[in-house]
């Protein structure tokens, strides 16, 4: 990479308020109704940012486990760690960063940006750093806007969102 950090980045415009988008973001019925469909979120400092994506398989191997809220400024901003999918057992016990802002948009919208960082080089972070290209901006943030166009998803029938598979 020549020295250049790695990012992945995403952005979204959602047909809803600011508070309702941040209550989807830091409450454990609003990160359900797009995120995962389970998760545990603390919201403090520290606290607890937990997204459970397959509910079958022994804990640790679950989805984002053990992951931390890093800043929150509500209503506009939330920084959290995050890990590589359980598939990647090397590095996946490392965290990076996750920083989501929100910003007030014309007609009662709101703007989302997402930075993900935080990713070394070779081997299992350039798969991490693949995985996340796509899973931020082609199937999280569109679930995010799916559930305030359409409604909250159903885990048991994931909607195809952006072009590409949702699950």
């Amino acid at each position: 990479m020549d020295g250049v950090a790695r990012e992945v980045w995403g952005e979204v415009v959602v047909p809803a308020s600011p508070k309702a988008v941040w209550e989807a973001w830091t409450t454990e019925a609003g990160a359900r109704s797009f995120f995962a469909p389970e998760c545990l979120i603390e919201l403090r400092i520290d606290g607890a940012y937990e997204m459970y994506f397959d509910l079958d398989v022994e804990p640790g191997k679950r989805g984002g486990e053990e992951m931390r809220i890093l800043a929150i400024q509500p209503g506009k901003m939330l920084s959290f760690t995050w890990n590589a999918p359980p598939t990647l057992p090397t590095v996946r016990g490392q965290r990076t960063h996750v920083v989501v802002h929100l910003y007030p948009a014309e007609g009662r919208q709101t703007r989302v940006t997402l930075k993900h960082d935080g990713f070394g080089e070779g081997g299992e972070w350039d798969q991490a750093y693949g995985y996340f290209v796509r899973a931020w901006p082609k199937v999280v943030l569109p679930r995010l806007v799916y559930r305030f166009t359409v409604g909250p998803i159903d885990w048991d029938h994931l909607p195809q969102l952006d072009g590409a598979a949702a699950g």
